[in-house]
């Protein structure tokens, strides 16, 4: 005859903990996004939109906001790290997995068209493109997120639409005004509000 396992108070209470956590995890906000890197990421963008402004030629434009795509995710990224381990909070699964996974469909999107419009030399629509993918990225990423993030995409996506009817010559300035100056007054809202 089989033995039946003696589990103690103890233990059966910590797994009941852990599963309560692991639950609210699961069904919570993902409050990890980085206030102080979004600043970081304005106040680079702000610094290549002084220095495309001024660059020669319109493919020199595109690979320094290339540059500045790659420079910005690889931020992005860290902050994002460093403020979940602070918290204590998994980017792998739960809030942290969907708020990733929402986010991606409309970059890669972003992507796909920023290599067609580059094959077809339309530079001028290139921002209004990007500021609203970009926007839309972060309104689905941001629905698992603290309120503030949605409304921070909907900007980007209202400053996009404005930048796609408006005179090509103004681009660097949208991108001035959204990727630079957008993010850095929204990240200083999310430090203060949502720890750093």
């Amino acid at each position: 005859m089989k033995s039946a396992k003696v589990v103690s108070i103890n233990e059966r209470a910590f797994e009941n903990l852990k599963y309560i956590r692991e639950t609210m995890e699961r069904a919570g906000s993902f409050t990890a996004v980085p206030g102080w890197g979004a600043v970081l990421i304005g106040v680079s963008a702000l610094l290549t939109a002084l220095v495309s402004s001024r660059l020669p030629t319109r493919d020199l434009w595109f690979e320094s906001w290339l540059g500045e795509a790659v420079l910005a995710l690889a931020i992005g990224g860290w902050a994002m790290i460093e403020k979940a381990k602070a918290a204590k909070m998994t980017l792998l699964y739960g809030a942290g997995r969907k708020f990733a996974l929402n986010l991606c469909p409309a970059m890669i999107a972003g992507g796909i068209l920023t290599f067609v419009l580059y094959r077809q030399q339309l530079f001028g629509i290139m921002p209004g493109v990007w500021l609203l993918l970009y926007g839309v990225s972060v309104v689905t990423g941001g629905a698992f997120s603290a309120k503030i993030v949605p409304l921070m995409g909907v900007s980007f996506m209202a400053l996009g639409t404005i930048a796609l009817l408006s005179p090509a010559g103004w681009g660097n300035w949208f991108m001035a005004g959204g990727f630079g100056l957008v993010q850095i007054i929204f990240g200083i809202v999310i430090a203060r509000r949502y720890g750093g």
